[in-house]
């Protein structure tokens, strides 16, 4: 009886410390950041773990080093870089249990990737601060109206056409989430990633039943964003088809109205959250980051 009291014990106490344990974070970066640069993701996670005492906290670097981690925000293809992530969240340990994931502007749409593609280890809350869901369509700092630049507007069009040419999609980065509303047609037979996880090519369900796993959905939008054209993307708003002047909110395009993603089933189940921030692109104070997003969706 006494070596059976002391294996409950031990057993009660192995739970009580599993219990205990938070659920790990996996933070993907943006362009032209690293996983680790003091200011950036590194100031993250440290404000994380700060935080959460006794957290882990997984910062995604693409390659073998910070440099090659900068290099590979610009260039690649991003569903290698997907692939090269899911194996690594599979491999680690300390994930198995499930993750909570944080993606910052492009590694907001990278980490979508990830719950829809990798269902293992389970992604349980995903916040996307400044995320391309709809991708782009303009320049950073381009103002929206062709007319007030001449020049802007030049080249969107040189890059729209360059766009989606093969080597150009396989190779540069912002490419692959360049989503051109005005050749529809184009886009959807052309773009690598951005039209396949949105299923706008095939509707695949799996992709769709994965993404419904999370338990919560956070977009956050910058109001002043000039980086993100149009800033709607970061809600999955879009241009209707055939112009770039009108935008349409999340809720009336084709996405959600046939429920492609199951999002309108998210949204239904208040699953999605959308949040914003009056500053300009990933501008946040640290208090309302602990407050707003830490405090509420990652304990």
């Amino acid at each position: 009886m006494i070596v059976s009291s002391v294996v409950v014990v031990s057993f009660l106490l192995v739970i009580t410390v599993a219990q205990d344990t938070p659920t790990p974070l996996v933070i993907w970066h943006g362009m032209g950041d690293t996983c680790c640069f003091s200011f950036s993701m590194g100031r993250i996670k440290t404000l994380v773990e700060e935080r959460i005492p006794g957290i882990y906290v997984q910062s995604i670097m693409i390659g073998n080093n910070i440099i090659a981690d900068e290099e590979h925000s610009y260039f690649g293809n991003v569903n290698e870089q997907v692939d090269e992530v899911c194996k690594k969240l599979a491999n680690d340990t300390q994930l198995q249990g499930g993750y909570h994931a944080m993606g910052f502007s492009q590694g907001g749409q990278f980490l979508r990737a990830v719950a829809e593609r990798c269902p293992d280890p389970p992604m349980k809350n995903l916040i996307s601060f400044g995320g391309q869901h709809q991708g782009i369509f303009g320049l950073p700092t381009c103002p929206e109206n062709p007319e007030k630049s001449r020049t802007c507007e030049y080249i969107r069009k040189v890059l729209n056409y360059g766009s989606y040419l093969h080597w150009i999609q396989t190779s540069l980065v912002q490419a692959q989430f360049w989503h051109d509303p005005l050749h529809d047609d184009e886009y959807r037979n052309k773009s690598i990633f951005l039209a396949d996880i949105n299923n706008e090519r095939v509707l695949n369900e799996h992709y769709r039943d994965n993404l419904k796993k999370l338990d919560n959905f956070v977009m956050v939008k910058f109001l002043a964003d000039t980086m993100v054209v149009p800033v709607e993307s970061e809600w999955f708003g879009f241009y209707t088809p055939g112009q770039d002047e009108q935008v349409l909110p999340l809720q009336q395009t084709q996405l959600y109205l046939e429920d492609r993603l199951g999002l309108k089933e998210m949204d239904e189940a208040g699953k999605l959250h959308f949040l914003t921030q009056d500053g300009n692109h990933l501008q946040f104070t640290e208090e309302w980051f602990l407050e707003e997003i830490v405090d509420k969706f990652v304990t």
